[in-house]
């Protein structure tokens, strides 16, 4: 099937989801560990110049027909390369307008954000869809100075706490990314804080900064294991995290 936006992701990307698209070209959070300006051969500050990919919407539309025609029931994920719920969108609500577009269709989302209220924007309308979308945020850091440092244009981790809380009480399934992982033990903390209301927790490292040689990995993942299984969660343990880890502990529970 030849779709126009919606793809299916390759390499680490293809961990998170079948499918995928994006939204906008470029991302306002600014976050200083992400990957996306090096793949899209800008620096960071001119990736932070964000706006809305041409056509977008008209092709989300008709790769909602494709996909539906085909009966295809991949979840498709908001965004890789941008943050569906970025301050833009507040603006262009682009997001929305997809979501009206692929729910009725019966297709499946995943919003994976790190807008926090921003994204509650849209809870009227997955409220009405719950089997349908799954809602995910990246937790990283619990201290709020220090994760303005690393995501200055992102809500704070209390924000998307508060959201992933409200998108499991519409009946919703959640996962939380704890990727990148700055500080492992803030990290754990996060998942002892969420643990009620999150579904799946997917849990990597820290690429690309140079603070990651200093982690210890392999404690990291086998207290991360530890305390997933304690606490009876689903997991999946990223493929640059089960490097460090003996062949005992590489197999993810979902």
């Amino acid at each position: 099937m030849a779709l126009r936006v919606i793809y299916e992701p390759r390499g680490k990307a293809g961990e998170y989801a079948d499918l995928a698209c994006n939204l906008y070209a470029g991302c306002d959070h600014g976050c200083v560990y992400c990957y996306a300006p090096a793949i899209s051969r800008k620096s960071l500050e001119t990736f932070t110049h964000a706006a809305p990919r041409s056509g977008v919407i008209d092709k989300i539309r008709r790769d909602a027909k494709d996909l539906a025609q085909a009966k295809d029931q991949r979840s498709i994920l908001f965004c890789f390369m941008c943050d569906p719920y970025q301050t833009i969108d507040v603006e262009h609500q682009l997001t929305r307008q997809a979501l009206e577009i692929l729910l009725p269709h019966g297709l499946n989302v995943t919003l994976l954000t790190k807008g926090g209220k921003r994204s509650e924007r849209d809870f009227d309308l997955i409220e009405q869809y719950p089997e349908q979308v799954t809602y995910a945020t990246t937790l990283t850091l619990i201290d709020e100075q220090q994760r303005q440092q690393y995501e200055p244009g992102a809500a704070p981790t209390a924000e998307r706490i508060a959201a992933l809380e409200k998108a499991h009480d519409l009946g919703v399934k959640t996962w939380a990314s704890l990727e990148p992982v700055i500080d492992p033990d803030q990290s754990l903390t996060l998942i002892q804080q969420t643990h009620p209301f999150v579904d799946l927790y997917k849990v990597g490292v820290l690429n690309y900064l140079p603070e990651a040689k200093a982690i210890d990995w392999t404690k990291f993942g086998t207290d991360a294991i530890a305390l997933l299984e304690i606490l009876n969660k689903a997991y999946y343990i990223k493929n640059d995290l089960k490097r460090y880890l003996s062949q005992s502990n590489k197999t993810p529970r979902l």
